[in-house]
């Protein structure tokens, strides 16, 4: 037991050693914009969701596309779970006890995914899950900062697959590399007016990366916190179902607010199943903020302020006010990148240059947003880390 504890703790040491020297950090990225390189697999492509259909239709085009890779992305959360439990019978809990908790999901999300389950043939218990891994599994980075003409700019990197099925031959995450072929950019649309974009995985109808155009974008970072996502989804599965699924939550806000004040408050207020950051950005100087959240009630939330010199947030997993986890300190460099461009030079272009600098960009990023909400556009492309690079 002894040997086991100092070979954990050398791991640990190794890889927070690791992190801080080159290679596996470097000097902050240049002209990476247009996309191109290694860093880059390729742009992602755009579908509509008409939200004037019947929810259980809204999804199909997307789905018939993407089948493939749904039930490809499926097969392997399983074949984890069951490298886990080999009897196969946590999967076979999946499938008989999730069904019935679509039932109990709110309008229009239980119908969208009885609908993305019977047009891919996959379980809809499965699809349940796929559906719920993003509120305990998401480990991101965001940014939102203010030109020196007033103009709001947003980026993200959307990292996703944390210590699920490492592949040593080469030497990537499993679900991360499965979830990159599911990316997609979606303009939902109403009367054929869009009334939100997107980037999503196909198959999860909630938001985790999103526009109103000209009016305000958001982003949403999961949060760690002992009161986390697993206490929520048992409340709800026990039948405690006051509390509001974070993704559904952001989509909620993307479809329905008007205003960038409207946004803030509802992200702010709503009780919630999982604690969250949420980082929004508006069409005014001034208007972007990071909200910490607990499940219960917004803890903290930190804006742009200009007089203070203060014309970025960097948002990737721990509270502000503290330090990151030794192990994960993807904050520090990003500021710094973000320090070196300076407000006088801010722009899409730079901050995909940010985004593009180990380890910001790391084993397992999947994609990068870049959002600028005067001109209501969303652009996103699907990310490599050739080796070496972070896992984390």
């Amino acid at each position: 037991m002894g040997h086991l504890v100092l070979l954990i703790l050398a791991g640990l040491f190794a890889v927070t050693s690791t992190q801080f020297i080159p290679p596996y950090t470097e000097d902050c990225r240049t002209d990476m914009y247009p996309p191109n390189g290694p860093t880059f697999k390729e742009a992602v492509r755009w579908y509509t969701v008409d939200l004037d259909l019947p929810p259980i239709k809204r999804w199909t085009a997307i789905i018939t596309d993407k089948k493939t890779d749904l039930v490809n992305m499926i097969q392997a959360i399983k074949d984890l779970a069951n490298a886990f439990v080999p009897s196969g019978k946590l999967i076979e809990l999946v499938d008989i006890t999730l069904p019935l908790m679509a039932d109990t999901l709110p309008y229009p999300f239980s119908d969208e995914i009885k609908g993305i389950a019977a047009v891919s043939g996959v379980p809809l218990g499965e699809v349940v899950l796929f559906n719920i891994f993003y509120e305990i599994f998401t480990v991101c980075t965001s940014v939102v900062a203010e030109d020196t003409k007033g103009n709001l700019i947003h980026g993200r990197n959307l990292d996703f697959g944390l210590f699920m099925g490492w592949d040593t031959k080469n030497k990537s995450w499993i679900i991360s590399e499965k979830l990159k072929s599911l990316v997609v950019n979606i303009d939902f649309k109403r009367n054929n007016q869009t009334v939100f974009k997107s980037t999503n995985f196909a198959g999860y109808v909630g938001m985790l990366t999103g526009i109103k155009p000209y009016i305000f974008t958001l982003t949403m970072n999961e949060r760690f916190s002992l009161d986390g996502g697993y206490i929520g989804i048992l409340e709800w599965i026990l039948g405690k179902r006051d509390g509001m699924w974070m993704s559904f939550l952001t989509r909620s806000v993307l479809e329905n607010a008007t205003s960038y004040e409207e946004a803030k408050n509802r992200l702010a207020q709503t009780k919630l199943l999982a604690p969250a950051y949420f980082i929004l950005g508006g069409n005014r100087t001034g208007q972007g903020c990071i909200i910490t959240r607990s499940r219960l009630l917004s803890i903290d939330i930190l804006e742009i302020d200009l007089k203070l010199g203060r014309w970025y947030l960097l948002e990737t997993n721990y509270d502000h006010w503290k330090e990151p986890l030794f192990l994960d300190d993807r904050r520090t460099p990003g500021m710094k990148c973000m320090n070196q461009t300076t407000q006088t030079n801010v722009s899409m272009k730079t901050m995909y240059d940010v985004l593009s600098t180990k380890p910001v960009l790391n084993k397992l990023t999947t994609y990068t947003t870049l959002m600028q909400v005067s001109e209501g556009k969303l652009e996103s492309y699907i990310r490599e880390c050739p080796n070496p690079c972070m896992p984390w």
